[in-house]
């Protein structure tokens, strides 16, 4: 059985955390510099600035970075309106989420050497960003979004086709994170079409899995192989399908095994960018964890091992939000996913 772990209660968003996170967003989304384009130069005529690549999404350090900062944003102003910096926020949706602006984003992936632009991790954000949106109170956002939100879910339309097999990584080619992400959206807008060929794609790649192995984690990891293809596939079968396949995929996760799963990753450098990914498949481990648990039955000692691997493993990185910008300029939306998972 697991060993004891922090109690996940307060392991939960408070006010006190959204305000910390907001403030760690706000002073990076719009931050320049550094930056890590995913460009590619067809002529000396595209040897241009970030800003104006990227009219919206030029901060944080790269493009999805700066995509899921705004999602962090949505979600934190949605969530706990009160916050301080909740008047920051509305001030920079407006300012960045205009018409304009946006067509400057879509414009960008008109160029022919685009269109293998942020497969398929900017494009999971990217909707999940717009998914958020759509909840929110100014729909002005959400409707400025749309022509970029439609047009990566045009690719995913387009990808999904001739994707003959999954990408089992635990980094930003994982097809089960992105689809995962996609859902959210598939489902807010009502796109039927996109939601069905998602959905029959994941149990073509996945529903044969048997007796995960979990040999991980890779040394940059932020994602866990295992553990994002259980929460994808449990966001696309019904939950007693659900509960049949991950008895099979992890046939003695009540035992607290494959190890590797229920143990935190150790991060031996937060100042270089791939190692303090750890961090992160810290957090990411702990949000699947957390959204497998809700599904089980109370009792199921299945549901207890994965409670406590998701405590011990947002104990290890909570405290490593911030401090430095490899990590800063990203982390907060990986813990956020696991404080308010399973809710």
């Amino acid at each position: 059985m697991p060993s004891p772990s922090p109690d996940s209660a307060a392991q939960r968003l408070t006010p006190q955390l959204a305000s910390k996170f907001a403030a760690i967003a706000l002073g990076h989304v719009t931050r320049p510099y550094p930056n890590k384009l995913d460009h590619v130069l067809e002529s000396e005529a595209d040897a241009l600035g970030i800003q104006a690549l990227h009219p919206v999404f030029y901060g944080s350090f790269d493009w999805h970075s700066c995509v899921h900062g705004y999602w962090l944003l949505a979600s934190l102003l949605r969530r706990e309106p009160g916050i301080p910096e909740a008047p920051a926020i509305r001030a920079l949706f407006e300012a960045q989420l205009t018409p304009q602006k946006v067509a400057g984003e879509v414009h960008y992936l008109q160029r022919p050497s685009a269109r293998g632009f942020e497969r398929p991790y900017g494009w999971g954000w990217l909707l999940k960003l717009q998914a958020e949106l759509m909840a929110a109170d100014n729909h002005r956002w959400a409707a400025a979004l749309r022509p970029l939100a439609e047009a990566f879910a045009d690719r995913f339309s387009l990808f999904i086709p001739k994707a003959d097999y999954p990408i089992r990584t635990g980094v930003h080619s994982s097809t089960a994170f992105a689809f995962a992400l996609a859902r959210d959206y598939a489902e807010a807008a009502g796109d039927i079409g996109l939601l069905v060929q998602m959905a029959h794609k994941v149990r073509y790649w996945y529903l044969g899995d048997r007796d995960a192995q979990a040999w991980e984690p890779s040394q940059d990891d932020f994602l866990s192989p295992t553990l994002i293809e259980a929460e994808c596939m449990r966001r696309f079968l019904e939950p007693e399908d659900f509960r049949a396949w991950l008895a099979n995929f992890l046939p003695r996760a009540a035992r607290g095994e494959p190890r590797s799963l229920f143990q935190p990753a150790t991060v031996s450098d937060r100042s270089d960018g791939k190692i303090a990914h750890l961090d992160g498949l810290n957090f990411s481990r702990a949000w699947c964890w957390r959204e497998i648990a809700a599904t089980l039955p109370p009792g199921d000692p299945t549901r207890a091992a994965a409670e406590a691997a998701a405590s011990r493993h947002l104990a290890a990185s909570l405290p490593h939000v911030a401090g430095d910008y490899m990590g800063e300029h990203w982390l907060a939306s990986f813990a956020l996913l696991a404080l308010t998972a399973g809710e």
